[in-house]
């Protein structure tokens, strides 16, 4: 939906209200002209329900406000007299359509000092853990997101079984365009596996202020430009256009910024001329064919020595695995080796990769999106803009003769809207990122990981599954990750102890 689309939604839904409300609110000793004035009719809402105006804001934000409005319909009615639990499922059920009925057809009071205590248990119980689900929601969509790593494409830095906290306010959070949504669930609904949404209606795409950009390196949580299917990791041959905030979420590192002209050579990436360098945490790997002469390798010596895994065995017998450099250098030492060779698709060699501009070792050069710029716009260069220009720019492309149009006019360059970025993941050859397709706008960015709390090794045994010294400890930074966990316990004790002692001098007084 447009702004004007949304403006008169927006002008509609407070028609609706002013109609089945307008009665109560002279019951309410309120003007019947104060239900139809936006913002200012629910701060008197809040004023009739005897309810902190703070409230409003709630009913403002997106996703949040879907969880607040059974609650305001609820306690309208109650400010009424309708304290059953009958009314309160016909107001939940009707989505206060019920509120109708008791303006135009019952003769109801308003109560003015009602007490606003839950009458049963099961009552304060339901209300304790409404508002719990509106808090846990509201730090979920819009501070920091939970977050797992399913895939080894950042091996080292990150691995499977890491248990993210991501920021969201780091790059600015970005407004759920997903009007209504299932809260603090993704594109689909556990046990059921259905849909966990509804296409329309869709806000236009809106971010708050970010604290920092996007930086060189960077690791970003992003939504998967491209993806269309209808469950991340499930097989199957449906496909799905998502709105923007339920494609699936990646992890990868920003090796190219907006203004970049990037490029790869045999692996290694080039920004403007310059080897990219790495923080000191991250390593990069890529395949390695090990020749031992036919002769076996430890499985635990591959894996717990040389950190490697294995990609696969030669007839021969001799390896394929996966290696950092410096895991390489080490196991070229082992007496069983006998050359250790890295694997690189050469320069010239066609892959399928975005634009067809070379293979995963060999690609390039390109330009990384700006905001703003200009680039000439011909045959030759628009297979690495046209998805820009049709799917995340929204515009009409058409190529006749030699000839290309948008929306309709003749061009020759195109200015971008938006910015976009270059992401890649550090295992260069077990890594599903821009090289295959394509650059990532920034309206699909989600946030910035900061903090691992648990990791979970599937491969070990018993606690040896948890890996304890990455627990608590940084995503960013440089040196070998400190882990906190031992200090939060320490905190955790001393806070409990301290609340017991202000229990029990409380009870002694």
């Amino acid at each position: 939906m447009t702004l004007n689309q949304w403006f008169l939604f927006f002008l509609g839904i407070q028609l609706i209200h002013f109609l089945g409300t307008w009665k109560l609110y002279i019951k309410a000793g309120r003007k019947a002209w104060e239900a139809i004035i936006p913002v200012y009719n629910a701060i008197v809402l809040m004023k009739i329900m005897n309810r902190p105006k703070w409230w409003v804001i709630l009913l403002f934000i997106p996703i949040i406000n879907l969880l607040m409005f059974p609650i305001v319909w609820i306690e309208t009615i109650r400010s009424f007299g309708k304290n059953s639990n009958t009314d309160s499922i016909l107001v939940v059920a009707t989505l206060g359509l019920y509120i109708y009925y008791i303006n135009y057809m019952e003769n109801v009071s308003y109560i003015n000092d009602r007490s606003l205590k839950p009458r049963t248990a099961a009552g304060e119980w339901v209300s304790s853990i409404a508002f719990a689900i509106i808090a846990a929601t509201l730090v979920h969509t819009y501070f920091m997101q939970p977050y797992t790593i399913p895939t080894s494409s950042l091996e080292k830095s990150l691995l499977i079984g890491d248990f993210l906290f991501v920021s969201k306010f780091h790059y600015g959070a970005r407004v759920p365009m997903t009007t209504i949504s299932a809260p603090m669930v993704h594109d689909t609904l556990p046990v059921l596996k259905v849909k966990s949404y509804l296409k329309k209606p869709q806000l236009p795409y809106f971010r708050f202020p970010a604290l920092q950009k996007i930086k060189q390196n960077d690791i970003v949580v992003f939504s998967w430009p491209v993806d269309t299917v209808e469950q991340f990791f499930k097989k199957t041959n449906r496909r799905i256009r998502k709105p923007i905030d339920k494609k699936s979420n990646y992890v990868k590192r920003c090796v190219g910024i907006p203004g970049d002209s990037l490029e790869i050579r045999d692996g290694y990436v080039y920004i403007n001329g310059k080897k990219n360098v790495l923080p000191d945490r991250a390593r990069l790997q890529f395949l390695y064919d090990v020749n031992t002469g036919g002769n076996a390798l430890s499985p635990n010596i591959i894996r717990n020595r040389y950190h490697a895994r294995e990609w696969g065995r030669l007839p021969d017998g001799n390896y394929v695995l996966n290696l950092s450099a410096e895991d390489a250098g080490r196991l070229k030492n082992n007496p069983t080796v006998k050359s250790l060779k890295r694997r690189v698709s050469k320069k010239g060699v066609k892959e399928i990769v975005f634009a067809n501009n070379g293979n995963r070792d060999n690609f390039g050069p390109i330009y990384i999106p700006e905001k703003g710029k200009t680039v000439a716009l011909n045959t030759n260069t628009l297979p690495l803009y046209k998805q820009i220009i049709v799917e995340y720019e929204k515009n009409k492309l058409e190529v006749k003769d030699d000839q290309i149009f948008i929306n309709g006019v003749l061009v020759s360059n195109y200015m971008f809207q938006q910015d976009y970025y270059w992401m890649m993941g550090d295992n260069r050859h077990n890594s599903e990122d821009s090289r295959y397709w394509g650059y990532v706008p920034f309206d699909h960015v989600v946030g910035k990981p900061v903090f691992i709390w648990f990791s979970w090794n599937s491969d070990g045994k018993g606690l040896s599954k948890v890996r304890w010294e990455r627990l608590f400890t940084t995503v960013g930074g440089s040196g070998k990750p400190v882990s906190y966990f031992y200090p939060f316990l320490g905190l955790m004790a001393i806070l409990y102890g301290f609340s017991v002692y202000r229990k029990r001098k409380k009870e002694n007084s």
